[in-house]
């Protein structure tokens, strides 16, 4: 058992009868009445992330788990497969549990996090930037600079549209950020 003031990021915790995971946690003294905690939970299961205020000292009941690395090998009709870089073992895991799968690139290694207790993977972390060539975008125009806040779509390597300044233009390489899918910056070869 764990309590508030045991919090952090990234804790795993049950609630409710669910899963979730501490994305923030900010401990309030107010000048009247007890002190409590305001967390945001993501839920395991759903992805849905909820507000909830704990009272300081309340116990809750921590989950241990375990994140390890693998590697993205294909997606078929039975799920995402991927491979255990550390025993090489063959993983299916389910849609539903990767973010933004459709970043994903053959060979991209990411991070699995599986519940300790169980051996059931929860979720697929990909890393927070990944670089790709864009393979359409409408051309880029003489004097588009990135000065401008206009931004185009851009269909990259793995068939994902992202958001992107003008001067980008098909066939760069581009740096995106996995966790809100925005563009980051140019790749230079």
């Amino acid at each position: 058992m764990a309590t508030t003031a045991d919090f952090r990021n990234g804790m795993c915790i049950e609630y409710n009868g669910q899963l979730y995971f501490i994305v923030q946690f900010q401990h309030v003294k107010p000048g009247k009445g007890p002190a409590f905690v305001r967390t945001k939970l993501k839920n395991v299961s759903t992805g849905k992330v909820i507000e909830n205020t704990f009272s300081a000292g309340v116990k809750v009941q921590e989950q241990r788990v375990e994140r390890r690395p693998h590697q993205f090998l294909y997606n078929d009709e039975a799920g995402y497969h991927f491979m255990n870089m550390e025993t090489f073992d063959q993983v299916p895991i389910a849609k539903d549990l990767v973010d933004n799968p459709d970043l994903l690139k053959e060979g991209q290694d990411v991070e699995v996090v599986y519940h300790a207790d169980t051996e059931t993977p929860l979720m697929v972390n990909l890393p927070p930037f990944i670089n790709f060539e864009v393979t359409y975008t409408e051309p880029g125009v003489r004097g588009d600079t990135s000065s401008t806040n206009s931004l185009k779509q851009a269909t990259i390597e793995t068939g994902a549209i992202i958001m992107v300044p003008l001067f980008v233009n098909q066939g760069d390489k581009i740096k995106v950020d996995t966790r809100d899918r925005s563009y980051s910056e140019r790749v230079k070869e």
